[in-house]
């Protein structure tokens, strides 16, 4: 999840998805090969086991998915992948940061570099945009899938440090080290997730009510995701459903 307007954000991303499914499956199969170095077995792996679910959901081969397993585990030979992060401003001071999935570092600062200045931006110094996010497992539930009160008590005897309820559903949210515990449990009492990772959380948002704005972020946010590199982008712009779903139109 890349931005603090959950419900919006996450069907601009699917639509997204579905759109370039080929440049999806090759950015999950990274990510399923960084998680597989902690273990190849989904059932004792929750990391894993998270960016699994999220590869079937767009309907990624099962060829795919075991390949990139097997190197994660080194039963086949992979690039050595890096991961790092960039930051930088969009227009009206929205802080950006790019997290990047590589096996080659020079190419992906050049290409994210140059999506930057065509944005008429550059990279920040490291950490000024950072600084004002958090690293924090979040959980997106949609409200037909849980019982408030039910999921509350799983959430919070599994760790987790807060539940946020809206009329769309819960956004739960955790410390990195007690993720994966809190995803197990979810997963455990049979309630399917719209989102589920660990990724950087702004601790100040932005308000952006002005449509071109806005069209000119998600813009820009779309190029970078294009990217083969950039596995998602967290920003912290505070943008309504209402002019999310005109971007949509």
């Amino acid at each position: 999840m890349s931005g603090h307007s959950k419900w919006a954000t996450i069907k601009h991303k699917k639509g997204a998805a579905d759109a370039k499914r080929g440049k999806m499956f090759s950015k999950l199969a990274k990510e399923i090969t960084i998680a597989a170095k902690s273990g190849g077995d989904p059932s004792m792996n929750p990391t894993l086991r998270t960016v699994m679910q999220k590869a079937k959901s767009i309907n990624m081969p099962n060829d795919n998915i075991d390949k990139a397993i097997k190197k994660g585990t080194g039963e086949l030979v992979a690039d050595v992948l890096e991961e790092f992060t960039y930051e930088g401003y969009a227009a009206g001071g929205v802080g950006l940061v790019v997290y990047v999935l590589t096996d080659n570092k020079n190419r992906a600062a050049a290409e994210i570099g140059h999506i930057f200045r065509r944005n008429n931006s550059d990279f920040a110094t490291r950490g000024s945009v950072s600084r004002n996010f958090e690293r924090r497992g979040q959980i997106i539930i949609e409200k037909a899938a849980a019982e408030e009160d039910a999921l509350m008590e799983i959430i919070l005897e599994a760790g987790a440090d807060d539940m946020i309820t809206d009329e769309m559903g819960y956004e739960v949210l955790t410390q990195p080290n007690s993720y994966q515990e809190v995803a197990t449990a979810i997963e455990n009492a049979g309630i399917e997730t719209l989102s589920s990772e660990v990724g950087y959380l702004p601790m100040v948002t932005k308000d952006m009510d002005d449509l071109a704005k806005v069209k000119s972020l998600m813009k820009f946010i779309d190029a970078l995701e294009e990217n083969e590199d950039v596995q998602n982008v967290y920003h912290d712009a505070e943008i309504s459903d209402e002019l999310m779903e005109q971007i949509e139109e």
